[in-house]
């Protein structure tokens, strides 16, 4: 018992030590980034008004670290809903230059100011909509013990082609099992989806189809 104690200790001090740590990382790492992609962002903006006007960034409230809510940034890769038309469905609102934005990933540097404010890690589980909060199980609201990530252990296992459980299974996997030999090996496979563009969405959805509960 004395030493089952201990070894939670050990853990639990091991893992903050390794948050901290962490933030230093994301805080140069997302800073470094920023300065050398303006150019990229400033190309990518100007092609995104080109293409599909104003506004070029698209911004959502999100839930983060303990439930808190904050506002995600990207690249707008859809044009605007329109009830009058058939842009109802976010399928039908992903623009091909939409498609090719998020195949690369170049939809998601904006996002890196998220990660510089605090509201975000490179690596963590994904932000996912407000309205899902009240539908986790227990175990599922794990994942917000943790800033949420730009890429995580879900994303490197099937991405978007995952369903809603396992992805939560491994979303709650990484906030127990977090570790620098893990958040390394998560970033290199992240970095061979993008260049091999994988697992970018469940056949007829843009993305993930929408979450309805645990037992749905």
């Amino acid at each position: 018992m004395v030493n089952s104690t201990v070894t939670r200790q050990s853990t639990a001090t091991s893992r903050r030590a390794f948050d901290v740590s962490k933030r230093v990382f994301d805080i140069v790492v997302s800073g470094v980034g920023l300065v050398v992609a303006t150019p990229v962002m400033v190309v990518t903006g100007i092609l995104v008004y080109r293409k599909m006007g104003s506004p070029v960034i698209f911004s959502q409230d999100r839930p983060g670290k303990d439930g808190r809510v904050f506002r995600l940034r990207k690249f707008r890769t859809m044009v605007q809903a329109d009830s009058n038309t058939s842009l109802l469905h976010d399928h039908d609102r992903l623009t091909d230059f939409g498609r090719k934005l998020r195949a690369t990933s170049l939809d998601e540097l904006p996002t890196l100011w998220n990660v510089l404010a605090g509201d975000m890690s490179l690596v963590g589980p994904r932000p996912l909509l407000v309205k899902y909060l009240p539908l986790y199980s227990p175990e599922q609201s794990r994942r917000h013990e943790i800033r949420p990530g730009i890429t995580g252990l879900a994303q490197v296992n099937g991405r978007n082609l995952l369903d809603w459980k396992a992805r939560f299974e491994l979303d709650v996997q990484y906030v127990d099992s977090r570790s620098w030999r893990l958040d390394c090996r998560i970033l290199a496979q992240t970095i061979g989806l993008v260049l091999r563009r994988e697992g970018i969405s469940q056949a007829g959805h843009s993305t993930m189809p929408e979450f309805l509960g645990p037992d749905r």
